[in-house]
């Protein structure tokens, strides 16, 4: 194996523990969020980027890159969750093309029962996965400093 080989086999090491680590991550918050305010992972995530503006409201393509989704897969979510209450549409005033999303109160208080939940099961896994010398390395890095 050459140092070109080397540098792949460390990378893609690397990245299958990423992936692992994110699993077990992604798996927790599901069944956690899921049981305790009746949320997924990606709906979780459009509430948390919403209430992080502040009482401002966000254009649907900035809720796609904060949710990782498609367009398309964004306006299915936001159809769902203003089905239940949790979040509203709003025109743009300045561009009639423009939608912007913003929580309710509904969803402000469901994000707030909900973000103590995700909080601790995150905190939960991640002690975990610390005690996993495959994986230690990675939670490590999460808890240093920027």
């Amino acid at each position: 194996m050459g140092i070109a080989d080397d540098a792949v086999e460390i990378r893609a090491r690397g990245w299958r523990t990423l992936a692992a680590l994110h699993a077990m991550i992604e798996l927790e918050l599901e069944r956690a969020l899921g049981e305790a305010a009746g949320l997924s992972v990606v709906e979780y995530t459009v509430l948390d980027a919403l209430d992080r503006q502040d009482g401002w409201h966000m254009r649907m393509q900035q809720l796609a890159r904060a949710a990782a989704l498609s367009p398309s897969a964004t306006t299915r979510l936001v159809n769902r969750l203003e089905d239940r209450g949790l979040l509203t549409r709003v025109l743009c005033a300045d561009d009639r093309r423009g939608i912007y999303t913003e929580l309710t109160p509904a969803g402000r208080s469901l994000y707030d029962s909900a973000r103590p939940v995700h909080d601790e099961a995150l905190a939960r896994v991640l002690d975990d996965a610390s005690g996993r010398p495959e994986l230690a390395p990675m939670v490590d890095a999460l808890h240093a400093p920027a």
